[in-house]
């Protein structure tokens, strides 16, 4: 990946950082649980999607002006169906438009199949230095109770792979399923964690709208845990991860020190990001103004106002002071390092009543540091409640 033609970047318009993220819309199949944007198609014309990708990033750079790069995700959808060449010039593309920071982390969400395995070496070399696996569970009824492509043995063949060929390695895993008690989590954890590296996302199961779950789940096809056994599973989940040096640095993300993902810090921090490709969310700063981009959802539309506009975008809003005063708080309490209310004010445009601070560090839900609020291990379990009593 050649190096940034800028010879310097401006100063970063907010603290959190700048990131880029781009999304590959297009998997396999489609897993029931999934709510994200992507399709299932037969064959893509990569080196038109790889210069319809360039048109939208020449776009945002225009946006943006220049910024340093801390962080690349490809995201889907399923990236691992990308040619190693379609990430090479994505990342040439990046690289050209702004300066890189030294060491950014350029991380590839991928399914552990073997097919896609074989390209892992491909990645490495066109710059991907993280690999984010979606292995889901270990178990192989379950993997096909969630829809997933691949068994346990392939995820465990792509997770030693990975650890092979990549510097930085997370997987998710998928708990809180239908019946699933503290004893199997716990067995299920512990053998993941025997093969972790040093960052896991594990997610509880979650009904979304318009999914085939969702469908499952309304006609009573299967039950979820109650909100106490699945508070009990996030708790061990907790526990379990702490044991081995993993800690909760974010509500559904467990690393050791140093190895949190770098690029969702750049969200959680509320620092800026450009998004591109079909159904892409951004928030950049341009001309001094906070603003949220949204791209067409559909591949066609999107592929159709890129190559005719040259950006798919259908949708660039500024944000109120109140708003990114709300977003920060929203995405900041997810953090265990917590939100800085002296940053939040100056964003925001207020500060918030020390009333309202008070009353959830007095029911537990908040702790205070000084200038630094945090959630507790209850509110973080509580955390639309927690904001809307802050936020009010």
């Amino acid at each position: 990946m050649p190096a940034s033609q800028n010879s310097a970047a401006a100063p970063e318009a907010t603290e959190g950082g700048f990131a880029v993220y781009v999304h590959w819309p297009f998997c396999q199949s489609k897993c029931p649980y999934c709510d994200f944007n992507s399709h299932v198609v037969a064959a893509v014309d990569q080196a038109q999607w790889a210069d319809a990708l360039a048109r939208e990033l020449e776009h945002m750079r225009a946006l943006t002006g220049p910024r340093r790069v801390r962080s690349v995700f490809f995201g889907g959808g399923t990236p691992s169906l990308m040619l190693p060449a379609t990430v090479d010039a994505v990342l040439a593309k990046i690289a050209g438009l702004w300066q890189m920071e030294e060491g950014a982390e350029i991380t590839l969400e991928a399914n552990p199949t073997s097919v896609e395995a074989d390209r892992f070496k491909g990645y490495r070399a066109a710059g991907v230095n993280r690999l984010s696996l979606g292995v889901q569970s270990l178990d192989d009824a379950q993997l096909k109770f969630l829809g997933r492509l691949h068994s346990a043995d392939e995820a465990l063949r792509a997770i030693a792979l990975a650890r092979e060929t990549f510097p930085r390695l997370s997987f998710d895993l998928i708990y809180a399923r239908p019946g699933q008690t503290k004893e199997a989590w716990e067995r299920e954890l512990r053998a993941a964690l025997a093969h972790a590296a040093d960052h896991l996302s594990l997610y509880q199961l979650t009904i979304e709208p318009d999914t085939a779950f969702a469908r499952l789940y309304e006609k009573g096809a299967f039950h979820l845990p109650d909100d106490d056994e699945a508070a009990a599973l996030y708790a061990l989940t907790g526990d379990i991860c702490a044991e081995t040096g993993l800690s909760a640095y974010e509500v559904s993300n467990y690393a050791k020190p140093g190895a949190e993902s770098r690029h969702n810090l750049v969200y959680w921090r509320y620092g800026d990001y450009a998004g591109v490709g079909p159904g892409a969310h951004g928030r950049i700063t341009s001309d001094g103004r906070r603003i949220a981009t949204r791209a067409r959802k559909m591949p066609g539309d999107w592929m159709a106002s890129a190559e005719r506009d040259g950006h798919g975008l259908e949708a660039m809003e500024e944000i109120s002071a109140s708003e990114q005063g709300d977003e920060m708080m929203l995405m900041g309490l997810r953090l265990s390092e917590g939100v800085l209310l002296a940053r939040h004010a100056r964003i925001a445009g207020a500060p918030i009543a020390e009333a309202r601070i008070a009353a959830l560090v007095a029911d537990e839900l908040l702790t205070r540091d000084g200038d630094i609020i945090r959630a507790t291990g209850e509110g973080r379990m509580v955390l639309d409640a927690v904001l809307a009593r802050l936020l009010a």
